[in-house]
């Protein structure tokens, strides 16, 4: 079986099937497309199967550009039916993962994904999680699901982990020249299913478990939110002692050795970085472990929406002014500059705690056109200097490169500043208030 598969990857005869046509998925199958593999999209969204199969994409990391030349060419074609994994050789499970609100982790997507492949499962085929998850999820969740078919591992079909390694608009490092990591249930099935990303990402790196490689992603991500606590502390530290903190950073980042650079902002975002250190949080308990870096680091960035709409308040105040009935214009939603993703972004929490305390606002966001807020849907509103001059506070929320800063400073009132955006601004300093 080993040979027969290896063989197939090698001259490109293998059908890969990918579960889930999102941020990770469609990426991947564009990668794969662009080698000369045949690629079947499986997604449960219609509009998302339709919206593939025309050439679009509605992902930030891929341009239509690059994915309808491959779908013309019938090397990746989107549905609904499951039933197309019976001619599958490979799987990849690119499902979300997101929390409950208790901060559990909801593994359902994955299931749901493992039924359906279980249900098709046959002898030679490669399956890979790459969805983010806690450690021992593929050998205590979907190992004895996929032998209950009496297919043995290792020998009539494969198992591995694979995490993705995803930043959207990171031009710098894509799909295809970020290091993948895998972790298989066996030997041969880590050793196949490397030789299989070997094809299309610059390198793959082994390691010996699939909770090896569940693992390695936790740490990846809780490394980054750890840190970002760190720095948003920092931030409230330097409010306090009425210095500035991107000075302060600044001057630490000199340093050659021993600092690695963060930076403070309105709270995390993305679909990653706020979640996946709750998963090892969450399975530690069950081990009667506490994970006081990872609850803290949580704590303190869960809190940093508070933090931004209280100095909102506060500026309010010094000109006379409250946060009730004042007209805040809020720029950027997206949780991160240049893309218009706004899974996890603080800037929705931002516009709730503003609305609550009896604010009007609006918002203006070049890369997103509408957010849904609980059940209402708002929308990006045109920036111009009447909108920006008739704003009690414009809040920076997403450092957009769109942004013209000195016109936004010049023409605004008040400018909450919470990612350091107006660093270059020279003139009517006294305007701004930074985090």
């Amino acid at each position: 079986m080993y040979k027969a598969l290896e063989e197939k990857i090698k001259n490109r005869t293998v059908l890969v099937g990918i579960i889930g046509m999102g941020y990770v998925g469609l990426p991947l199958a564009v990668e794969l497309g662009k080698e000369n593999f045949k690629i079947i999209g499986i997604d449960v969204n219609r509009d998302k199967v339709d919206l593939v199969n025309s050439g679009r994409s509605d992902i930030d990391d891929v341009k239509d550009e690059d994915l309808q030349p491959l779908v013309k060419a019938g090397k990746i074609e989107a549905t609904s039916d499951f039933s197309a994994l019976k001619e599958v050789d490979c799987v990849a499970i690119c499902v979300p993962t997101p929390l409950s609100k208790t901060k559990d982790p909801d593994v359902s997507y994955i299931l749901a994904a493992v039924e359906q492949v279980e249900k098709y499962l046959h002898p030679g085929q490669l399956v890979i999680l790459e969805s983010t998850t806690y450690p021992g999820t593929t050998e205590e969740l979907i190992l004895p699901k996929l032998e209950k078919t009496g297919l043995k591992v290792g020998k009539d079909f494969f198992l591995a982990f694979s995490p993705e390694r995803v930043d959207p608009g990171n031009e710098s490092y894509t799909t295809k020249n970020t290091p993948r990591v895998v972790g298989g249930v066996t030997p041969q099935c880590t050793q196949i299913a490397k030789f299989f990303y070997e094809q299309t990402i610059v390198r793959a790196v082994p390691v010996s478990s699939t909770k090896s490689a569940e693992m390695v992603k936790l740490l990846e991500n809780t490394f980054r939110s750890v840190n970002i606590g760190l720095v948003n502390e920092v931030a409230l530290m330097c409010d306090r002692l009425k210095i500035d903190v991107w000075e302060i950073i600044d001057a630490a980042d000199t340093k050659p050795f021993g600092f690695m650079r963060f930076y403070p902002g309105p709270g995390l975002g993305g679909h990653c970085i706020p979640i996946d250190p709750h998963y090892l949080s969450w399975k530690l308990k069950s081990l009667n472990y506490y994970a006081r870096f990872i609850e803290l680091a949580g704590d303190i960035n869960s809190r940093m929406p508070e933090y931004v709409v209280e100095r909102v308040n506060r500026a309010l105040n010094e000109r006379k002014k409250s946060l009730k009935g004042s007209k805040i214009l809020v720029l950027g939603v997206a949780y991160k500059k240049d893309i218009k993703d706004v899974r996890e972004s603080p800037a929705l929490d931002v516009i709730k705690l503003l609305e609550n305390g009896g604010a009007e606002v609006s918002y203006n966001d070049p890369h997103v056109p509408s957010i849904r807020m609980n059940e209402s849907v708002m929308k990006s509103i045109k920036l111009t200097q009447a909108l920006l001059q008739s704003s009690d506070c414009a809040v920076i929320l997403t450092d957009h490169t769109a942004y013209d800063y000195d016109w936004i400073v010049q023409n605004s009132q008040l400018v909450m500043d919470t990612r350091n955006a107006t660093k270059n601004v020279k003139e009517k300093q006294k305007q701004i208030v930074k985090l």
